[in-house]
């Protein structure tokens, strides 16, 4: 998902996956599938079979576990403020982990075009000095999103295949 806001005369682009569902839906989902799993675990371990409770419990864990671990993936985000001197690049979950500060006269937009048609262009602000991917997690629609907003603020400096890609 690609949004556009204005902020203290800066434009702010924030580009992050898409979720297929909330935390408090994987909440409702997981204590669906408890109810009945530890219900006949129960009910076994009446009977006199107790290793399926046990095992219930772990399913269901795992299960928490891997609800968790993909909630806290698609968390993921980057934050690309254009201010009228300099372009801030915060790439994170919740807080930013890295930053990346280009002066916006020097700065510029690389292109490099998908591979396959299902893809999307490889998009990197880039200076003399350093340079960071944008949207790698996008989708093709949203990726030609972002790249029209960046482009509206950056010059396209560099449009050519990887060569990564080529190999």
């Amino acid at each position: 998902m690609v949004s556009l806001d204005h902020l203290n005369g800066e434009k702010v682009i924030v580009a992050k996956p898409n979720h297929s569902s909330t935390w408090r839906h994987n909440l409702w989902l997981l204590a669906a599938l408890a109810i009945p799993s530890l219900g006949a675990g129960v009910g076994f371990a009446l009977a006199g079979a107790w290793p399926i409770l046990p095992l219930a419990g772990i399913e269901l864990a795992a299960l928490g576990g891997a609800l968790y671990w993909v909630n806290w993936k698609l968390e993921y985000r980057h934050v690309i403020r254009v201010g009228d001197d300099v372009i801030t690049v915060d790439k994170g979950y919740f807080v930013p982990k890295r930053t990346w500060h280009f002066t916006r006269d020097q700065s510029a937009l690389r292109v490099v075009p998908e591979p396959h048609h299902w893809q999307g262009p490889a998009l990197s602000v880039h200076d003399r000095m350093s340079e960071t991917r944008v949207g790698e997690f996008l989708n093709r629609e949203e990726t030609l999103e972002l790249l029209g907003y960046l482009r509206d603020e950056l010059r396209i400096r560099t449009h050519s295949r990887d060569s990564a890609l080529k190999a």
